[in-house]
């Protein structure tokens, strides 16, 4: 349980394979953030492109600061974290292997709260989708935003595995 230079040094090629697999993660999640989410058409006149950040600000300007706070926290400030805990667990010099497997789990642990935002995201889907007088579209930075999660879930996945091994 000594000092060292960080995972990423230990672990080589698959390490780096993971850290670039987080910077990815954090740049698709960012791109996906300001990208319009989706294309809301209402009476086939009027359409709208909604990306997480404008409907931040609407729920914000609007006073819905309840909603505003859960979807920022659970869309944005939860695997923004998740993303920068991995990168510690990786890239942290001199972090110890207990070190890093707690980093690791608070990691594991936000990121089934993080969950929520999908739960909201087809909540809205649904509702939308049912209305039949308006009909969403899926953009851009739903797809960047998904590619976010699913590498993030990769390269936590695979940290996991890792961590589960440290002074075994």
């Amino acid at each position: 349980m000594g000092k060292r230079l960080g995972l990423v040094s230990e672990h080589g090629r698959k390490g780096w394979l993971i850290v670039s697999m987080l910077a990815a993660a954090a740049f698709f999640f960012v791109t996906g953030i300001f990208l319009p989410f989706t294309s809301v058409t209402k009476l086939w006149l009027f359409e709208d492109q909604v990306s997480v950040y404008q409907g931040l600000l609407v729920l914000w300007e609007a006073g819905e600061t309840f909603l505003f706070l859960i979807l920022f926290v659970f869309t944005v400030c939860f695997p923004f974290v998740k993303i920068g805990a991995l990168s510690a667990v990786w890239l942290s010099p001199n972090l110890t292997h207990r070190q890093a497997q707690n980093c690791f789990k608070f990691a594991s642990n936000l990121g089934k709260w993080s969950m929520l935002d999908v739960f909201v995201v087809a909540i809205l889907v649904l509702t939308v989708k049912s209305g039949g007088i308006a009909s969403i579209e899926v953009k851009g930075g739903f797809f960047f935003f998904f590619l976010s999660v699913m590498l993030t879930q990769f390269a936590s996945l695979w940290t996991g595995k890792i961590a589960g091994r440290l002074d075994q």
